[in-house]
């Protein structure tokens, strides 16, 4: 079975350190090959022991949401990114963001760039949805109403307090549509205020959304 065969079958997924030695198992100094690889283009490293397969070996990469639960974890994908991947703001996002446990961190990688907020627990752990890419990806992605509350928290100087500005700060500033934000599950939201940052303006987001 040849190298780019071998790769072929692990490309659901980034590449990590083991799964490339194992690749190259039956080359003498499989360290070397790595970093030949990576000169070559056959590979594109993401950070230390995390790869892709690169322009050279023509195959798939894994979908960008499922890289950056990879680069970065634990995290799931939220903010802009999660907003925009259900339909909540009209931009097309081309930085990958995420929530972690772990520090605030930004990767500029050949394949993009992937940038991280740190989020402390047991906030960090709700309203997170495995959320079905391909066939055989899945990956981490914020709930919408997660996705909004993070971004509230996350956006320094936003402090909401009242009704009509934080109708601008949705319809204004995020460009959100109406209703869409009719559907939110206040429930959700309400419920993990009392372990949020911002509960003032999370509190005052959901007086909000209850008038619409």
């Amino acid at each position: 079975m040849n190298l780019r065969r071998k790769i072929k079958a692990y490309t659901n997924a980034p590449l990590t350190h083991n799964v490339v030695m194992e690749a190259l198992s039956s080359y003498g100094r499989p360290n070397d090959k790595i970093s030949e690889m990576i000169r070559s283009g056959e590979l594109l490293a993401l950070r230390r022991g995390l790869y892709v397969p690169g322009p050279e070996l023509d195959l798939p990469i894994p979908d960008l949401f499922l890289v950056a639960n990879h680069l970065r974890g634990p995290s799931y994908i939220s903010l802009e990114s999660a907003l925009s991947h259900w339909g909540l703001i009209p931009e097309r996002v081309h930085e990958i963001s995420s929530v972690t446990i772990k520090t605030t961190k930004t990767y500029d990688t050949p394949i993009g760039r992937f940038s991280y907020e740190h989020l402390t627990t047991p906030y960090y752990s709700f309203g997170i949805r495995s959320v079905r890419l391909t066939e055989f990806q899945t990956a981490l992605i914020a709930s919408p109403e997660k996705a909004l509350c993070d971004k509230i928290i996350l956006t320094s100087g936003v402090l909401l307090r009242s009704v009509s500005q934080t109708m601008d700060f949705l319809l204004d500033d995020l460009r959100m549509d109406e209703d869409s934000l009719r559907q939110f599950n206040l429930t959700s939201i309400q419920s993990w205020i009392e372990d949020a940052p911002k509960k003032n303006s999370l509190q005052m987001l959901v007086n909000t959304l209850e008038r619409l």
